[in-house]
């Protein structure tokens, strides 16, 4: 009696590990749908401002990723969505020339948009950060609704830290990505699900 007991019970705690193990994969593939699904959806509407979140820049020039944010910006900005855009991001290095925001704006500047519709923060270098600088300028100026501009797979983080700071933000992801092969686009939703499951137990990382 002894030894059949014995015999079940690895059997039935492999049985247990087993459905875990299924439950889990489920659920991460629940997350990356959600993460998916949001960035997939357009929400632009008439707002306040357009806030274009900060990416690498290379001395003067932004990165592939940055400049199709850049864009998608300016591309909302001239169909009349908002009157004003607002530039996130620091410096990338201590010998960087210009922030990343300062990178933006001569980009933008050098698409005809007037400076006085141009407003930049330089203190950031993550997106919680962009958001809080991206806030105290929304602030500043009375504004109250705004499009937020990013990649299609950090939305869904994007959005969620907006709320948690009490932005009133809608989505507008930029139609095409820099991140077009399986191997990048892979290992960029991995991490957006790393942090989806990070920011649940550690609130303000």
């Amino acid at each position: 009696m002894g030894r059949r007991m014995s015999r079940r019970r690895p059997r039935g705690m492999l049985g247990w590990l087993w459905r875990l193990l299924v439950l889990l994969l489920l659920w991460l593939l629940g997350v990356a749908a959600w993460i998916i699904w949001v960035g997939d959806r357009d929400q632009a509407a008439p707002a306040d401002a357009i806030i274009v979140l900060g990416a690498a820049a290379y001395d003067a020039k932004p990165s592939p990723v940055f400049e199709e944010r850049i864009r998608h910006g300016l591309d909302l900005y001239r169909q009349g969505y908002a009157p004003k855009l607002i530039f996130t991001g620091g410096f990338g290095g201590a010998g960087a020339r210009f922030s990343e925001a300062q990178v933006a704006r001569r980009y933008a500047l050098k698409q005809d948009v007037p400076a006085r519709d141009i407003l930049i923060e330089s203190r950031s270098r993550t997106t919680r950060q962009n958001l809080i600088e991206a806030k105290r300028l929304m602030e500043a100026h009375g504004m109250h609704r705004v499009i937020l501009v990013s990649d299609p797979l950090h939305m869904a983080r994007a959005l969620r830290l907006s709320d948690e700071l009490g932005i009133d933000a809608l989505a507008s992801s930029t139609p095409s990505t820099r991140f077009r092969s399986f191997h990048t686009s892979w290992r960029f939703l991995a991490q957006e699900i790393y942090f989806f499951h990070r920011d649940l137990f550690v609130r303000g990382a």
